[in-house]
């Protein structure tokens, strides 16, 4: 709820304070005065787009405080709560307009961008006049007023959810084809390049092995000559037939040189044994060097296979290893792709269905629901005097949606046999009033905590249609607040709050100015809207009437 208004040098206002109550605020006052001038102000602070020039003339800045009353739960909570300014049940908007065009606003002393006013704005007020209906006279916003009408959010929540669902498994689908795909591309590469490596087998090092087996291979009867000889040179013909005389004598010398060949005997004994290793090393060369040409040729033709396949995948000998696992790893996911893909089609299927019965399921409520406000709305025009007048809810098959596939929009015919159209195309000034008002009583039934702004919204009417008018605007604020701004006596005189507009000149200065009216002024408030400048007794009287309801 709207408890004040603070405006200070904002177009003809200097100074401005308003207070505002729960239950049904007017402001009246003549032509010119200002009343408009003061929702200048308040969707100013609201973040509205509005006016460029607002600050008064020869001030430095304009600025605009409003104060809310917020009940536990308003919905107004969840946006402070979003952008982190701290709140309790008091909810102050400050926004200052400088000469220069510049505008900054706060919110609870926090600062804060025309986004979240805006945003704060949709939660707080809502506006309807025969021009800024706020969304009565737009189809797009008719859907939403239905689903709230009839308390569909459940329902609509559940179709976003399948139809958030349904895009998830279609997105899911959409990569595992273009995945399967770029794989298919390379298909046969794959198959031919897996099959290749897999035939040939390479193992790591096998490379350098290969290529030293070669080498030893072709220097191996360069060498073997002369590897024989050394090995016939070690042999018992050689070194060590002569090592073992040379040990044979001195073992049988030892005892007559008084031990002084132990020394060297140790010796001997120690390089036959080198020696019987070095015999022995030559003799593996040796069977080495006993070369099979058929495997020399077996070696180059394996050696020179790697090194070609390296070549043509650009990689080293010894990590054609572990590319056959990367290709294999890839037809492997090509051939699980193919698998997942039948899982993915049917998620989507599922997820299609389960968005069908969601939507045919809130199109049926919603069906039921238009029927339901359609009797609601012709409740509420036979006491505005347009009984004759038809309101129907038309709901259209339209692209499916995450809010289902349902356009809807409101449809008026003002008279019987007349054809239906839009509201704003076929019902006039007054008429267009009356449905509005009518509307907004059956959207907002059972709604606590709002304020709704109507500019003029009972212009075009008079006499007994006024009345009615007046009426439903006072049922309307029972339990909500309603500011008004009206010309109309007949709804002046049904406010719980009234507040007279005025406009006065000061040093060559046009100044505009809020005055609430008690009990006595009200009378000769009424009585003006009544009887023009003058007053008379007749006026007053009749405007006592009115008050008296």
């Amino acid at each position: 709820m709207l408890k004040s208004l603070d405006i200070r040098d904002m177009l003809i206002i200097d100074r401005l304070e308003l207070s505002l109550t729960p239950g049904l605020n007017v402001l009246t006052g003549e032509t010119g005065a200002g009343k408009s001038i003061l929702l200048d102000a308040l969707g100013f602070v609201l973040g509205w787009r509005g006016r460029a020039e607002l600050v008064r003339k020869g001030a430095a800045q304009g600025e605009v405080v409003a104060t809310f009353e917020l009940a536990p739960g308003h919905p107004a909570l969840e946006v402070l709560e979003e952008v982190g300014i701290p709140h309790d049940e008091a909810l102050i908007l400050r926004r200052v307009n400088a000469a220069d065009g510049r505008k900054t606003a706060w919110v609870n002393d926090r600062r804060v961008s025309g986004e979240v006013l805006r945003a704060l704005s949709d939660r707080l007020v809502e506006l309807h006049g025969q021009q800024d209906d706020k969304g009565l006279l737009n189809p797009r916003g008719h859907r939403r007023m239905l689903d709230d009408f009839g308390g569909l959010q459940d329902q609509v929540a559940r179709c976003r959810a399948a139809w958030r669902d349904l895009n998830g498994a279609r997105s899911t689908l959409r990569e595992a084809e273009e995945r399967i795909a770029a794989l298919k591309s390379d298909e046969d590469f794959l198959r031919h390049a897996v099959s290749e490596l897999d035939a040939l087998d390479p193992e790591p090092g096998e490379d350098g092995a290969l290529d030293a087996r070669r080498r030893l291979m072709q220097a191996a009867e360069r060498i073997r000559e002369d590897v024989a000889r050394a090995h016939a040179a070690l042999g018992e013909s050689g070194a060590e037939g002569m090592l073992r005389d040379a040990e044979r004598w001195l073992e049988g010398a030892a005892e007559k040189a008084d031990w002084r060949l132990d020394e060297p005997m140790a010796a001997l004994t120690r390089a036959m044994s080198e020696l019987g290793e070095a015999e022995d090393g030559v003799a593996r060369t040796l069977e080495a060097l006993d070369v099979d040409p058929g495997e020399l040729e077996q070696v180059e033709e394996r050696l020179f296979a790697i090194r070609s396949l390296a070549r043509k995948h650009g990689v080293g000998p010894d990590d054609l290893g572990d590319l056959a696992s990367q290709l294999r790893d890839r037809l492997e996911a090509l051939d699980a792709g193919v698998d997942d893909l039948a899982g993915s089609e049917a998620a989507v299927m599922e997820a299609e269905d389960q968005y069908e019965a969601a939507a045919d399921a809130l199109g049926a409520a919603r069906a039921e629901a238009a029927e339901a406000l359609d009797v609601a709305v012709a409740g509420e025009l036979a006491p505005l005097k347009m009984e004759r007048a038809v309101f129907s809810t038309e709901i259209d098959e339209t692209e499916a949606g995450p809010e289902g596939r349902d356009a809807v929009s409101f449809t008026v015919a003002t008279n019987p046999g007349a054809p239906a159209g839009p509201l704003n195309k076929i019902a006039s000034g007054g008429e267009l009033s009356r449905f509005l008002l009518a509307l907004k009583v059956c959207l907002t039934a059972g709604q606590e905590g709002l304020t709704l702004i109507f500019d003029e919204i009972d212009r075009g009417v008079g006499g007994a249609t006024a009345d009615a008018v007046g009426r439903r605007l006072s049922d309307l604020a029972d339990g909500a607040q309603v500011i008004v701004v009206t010309h109309s006596p007949q709804v002046a005189a049904r406010a719980d709050h009234h507040m007279r507009v005025e406009k006065r000149v000061e040093a060559g200065a046009t100044l505009s100015s809020v005055a609430e009216l008690p009990a006595a002024a009200r009378v000769d408030e009424i009585a003006r809207m009544l009887s023009g400048d003058t007053v008379t007794d007749e006026a007053k009287s009749a405007a006592r009437s009115l008050l008296a309801g």
